[in-house]
């Protein structure tokens, strides 16, 4: 191994002393990429227009009170980063300009300390001019004839103090909540970026070598998966396990045995553990009642039983709680699902699989060269989902070039 390597290596075996025992090829370090969300890969901004009014300061409390006993809930609290008042001052220069120019009294309320303020309503479609109209007319203060305009305003969230600035100055006056409604937070990234930056490329290589040795076998396709825990800086290999879905019946039919994907063994391994732990804790044998072995979840290697022999670092949280999954390949949507189920932590993946994979919400077929003119839509992206009830961090690890690629048919699901 190359100088920095050895170091690397030595480092962990203090942690766990396994690894310099199972680490046979040499350590490909590599990148991160973290994946983008559904949300984030959409257009950068969605806009959509939005009715405003405006009122003295003096009457800009009774108008907003009448309008929030006047309209639902969902209008009143949407669109909480733009500023439901904002002052005249505080306006784009293309909406100053606008309204300044219309009447005598609208340039006089945009010169000098105005004591007026500008009010947004609501979007447009989900309201009824009238009914706005003569409500507003019974508030004392207002203008005779009630200043009503449509406004085209940006109808999610900015991601960045930067995005809510220009957003500011091109449509209405935002607010940058330091969060990010489209996937996990910058910072969150950048954390947990840092936390397994150091050893991934351990991880990736272990995954790699189970893989080429099954696929070597002819138990299933060169993909392999390595779980570890990670608790206080320390990091400790938890299971590993390749494919194996041509073992049990041989090569025959179109995919073989789904139940024995890599991510679907690695996983149910762990779950093993977990049981094991159990038995021992209770002293007391569970009983076993699959006559056929599924999941192919029993290792079929040296290198996985040597891992599968190891207790389980956390016996006590539910099944892959926290756990980082290092994979040869993007799972497919099965396995992505079952990840989520198991509620793993993080993921991270070497080769995407644009037409089964499940994690990436990239364009299908984009940026590779086999699959041109393939339109598939945008990926799944199911890492992170605001409809499903799990969410974790997941990344694209781009090889430095040590370790030679793990070429699969991209119709296979991994």
């Amino acid at each position: 191994m190359p100088d920095d390597d050895v170091s690397i290596a030595a480092a962990l075996a203090a942690q766990d002393p396994i690894i310099p025992e199972l680490l046979r090829y040499e350590l490909d370090h590599g990148v991160l990429i973290p994946l983008k969300t559904t949300l984030e890969l959409r257009d950068d901004h969605v806009t959509g227009r939005v009715l405003i009014t405006r009122a003295p300061v003096k009457a800009a409390n009774p108008a907003i009170s009448l309008l929030r006993n006047l309209l639902p809930e969902e209008i009143v609290k949407g669109a909480p980063h733009l500023r439901r008042c904002a002052k005249p001052c505080d306006l784009p220069a293309h909406l100053k300009t606008q309204f300044m120019n219309e009447s005598p009294q609208s340039r006089q309320i945009h010169t000098g300390k105005s004591n007026w303020i500008y009010i947004i309503l609501g979007p447009e479609p989900m309201l009824s001019r009238d009914e706005i109209v003569r409500a507003l007319s019974t508030v004392e203060g207002l203008e005779e004839e009630i200043f009503i305009r449509s406004v085209p305003v940006p109808m999610v969230a900015p991601t960045s103090q930067v995005q809510a600035a220009m957003w500011s100055q091109h449509f209405w006056p935002t607010v940058y909540r330091k969060n990010n409604p489209l996937g996990p937070h910058p910072s969150m990234v950048s954390r947990n970026t840092d936390e397994i930056v150091n050893d991934a490329a351990i991880w990736m290589t272990l995954a790699h070598q189970v893989a080429n040795e099954s696929h070597a076998a002819g138990h299933g396709e060169a993909m392999g998966a390595c779980i570890v825990h990670r608790q206080s800086g320390k990091a400790t290999i938890v299971a590993l396990a390749a494919d194996a879905r041509w073992r049990e019946g041989g090569k025959t039919g179109c995919t073989g045995n789904p139940m024995a994907h890599s991510v679907m063994r690695v996983i149910s391994m762990v779950a093993q553990k977990l049981v094991r732990a159990e038995e021992r804790k209770n002293d007391t044998p569970m009983d076993h009642i699959l006559e056929f072995e599924a999941f192919q979840d029993n290792p079929i290697s040296e290198d996985e039983q040597r891992v599968f022999e190891l207790d389980h670092p956390c016996p006590d949280g539910y099944l892959c709680h926290g756990l980082e999954l290092y994979l040869t390949h993007e799972p497919c949507v099965m396995c992505s699902m079952a990840i989520l189920h198991s509620r793993m932590g993080k993921v991270v993946f070497r080769h995407r699989m644009p037409l089964t994979g499940g994690l990436s919400a990239e364009d299908r077929g984009c940026g590779h060269p086999t699959l041109k003119g393939a339109d598939g839509g945008r990926g799944l992206g199911l890492f992170w989902r605001r409809e499903l009830n799990w969410s974790l961090i997941a990344w694209e690890w781009e090889s430095g070039g040590s370790l030679k690629p793990l070429l699969v048919d991209m119709s296979v699901h991994s």
